[in-house]
């Protein structure tokens, strides 16, 4: 078995683990299961759960798909043929209740000829903060890194500030996580990046599930869903200018429907909208830039948290 077969194995297999501990998180929704091929070999399946009593939207994907990299995709000094294999999971978490934050997951593996990288990562995106949240959310996840690399979640937390930002807004899209790409070398060193890959999709609903549990509960109104539907609208702007893996997928002429699968199923654009100074929805803009979480004080406490 290849390592390209070892980690579609991993992936396909965390997909499933990841669907049931979902819905049992849920308690009503259940996931569906959508098989689908890829022109140039290989394909994929897409699991969705919808209208759940937690989740409004669930996705996790499953692929391994073999087609031709486009040169703008190609990470620096790969210049090998243009055939590649690529496998991976992705996840993404559009919860009913404002109060719960959304949350991404992505981890893959591409081979290219004799040139094969690991990339991936995991982010949080909260409507209404708590900081005790988002502090275990980056503990969580430093745990998994520190015993892969002590620079590990030093290095990806900070790629993943840098990448998760909308220029044109001039914000994160939400408080953070991981991110790393183009994580390769020779045998031994594609197997240690492996086992990294495996504890940081490990960690990722630890890091989630007790956030959920703590605010699934929380009161909210419709002044908090209105919030929350016009935020999702950043997620939105950013999946569709800014994000590589959307990009690949629609550039490799993947499964449109899966690509973007991503998009929350409902979102509002209202013109100019700015939240009133000094309520909860005004206080969402401190957690939006680069934060070190785990610092002695991140963040003043602010009301809520």
């Amino acid at each position: 078995m290849t390592l390209a077969d070892e980690a579609s194995a991993f992936f396909r297999d965390l997909q499933s683990r990841t669907c049931e501990r979902l819905e049992a998180l849920d308690g009503r929704g259940r996931f569906g299961a959508d098989s689908w091929s890829h022109e140039g070999g290989g394909g994929g399946i897409t699991r969705v759960l919808s209208q759940g009593a937690v989740f409004e939207k669930a996705g996790v994907g499953w692929s391994d798909v073999s087609s031709e990299l486009p040169d703008d995709l190609t990470p620096s000094g790969h210049v090998e043929a243009h055939a590649f294999r690529a496998t991976g999971m992705s996840l993404i978490l559009h919860p009913c209740s404002p109060m719960v934050p959304a949350l991404h997951a992505n981890f893959r593996f591409l081979e290219r000829g004799s040139t094969c990288w690991f990339g991936g990562g995991v982010d949080l995106t909260p409507y209404y903060p708590f900081r005790e949240d988002v502090i275990h959310f980056h503990r969580t996840l430093k745990n998994a890194c520190d015993p892969h690399g002590p620079r590990h979640y030093a290095r990806f937390k900070k790629w993943c500030d840098e990448y998760f930002f909308l220029p044109h807004r001039g914000e994160t899209r939400g408080v953070g996580g991981i991110f790393f790409d183009d994580l390769g070398g020779n045998e031994l060193d594609l197997r240690g990046h492996f086992d990294f890959v495996r504890a940081a999709s490990e960690a990722f609903l630890p890091a989630y599930v007790p956030i959920v549990e703590r605010r699934r509960q929380e009161s909210y109104g419709e002044k908090e869903r209105s919030f929350q539907l016009w935020r999702r609208g950043r997620y939105v702007e950013f999946n569709l200018l800014y994000d590589r893996g959307t990009m690949f997928g629609l550039k490799t002429k993947g499964r449109v429907e899966s690509v973007l699968m991503s998009m929350p199923p409902l979102v509002r654009w209202p013109y100019d909208e700015k939240p009133a100074p000094g309520t909860r929805e005004a206080e969402l803009a401190a957690y939006l830039c680069p934060t070190d979480w785990l610092g002695a004080d991140p963040l003043p406490v602010v009301r809520g948290s």
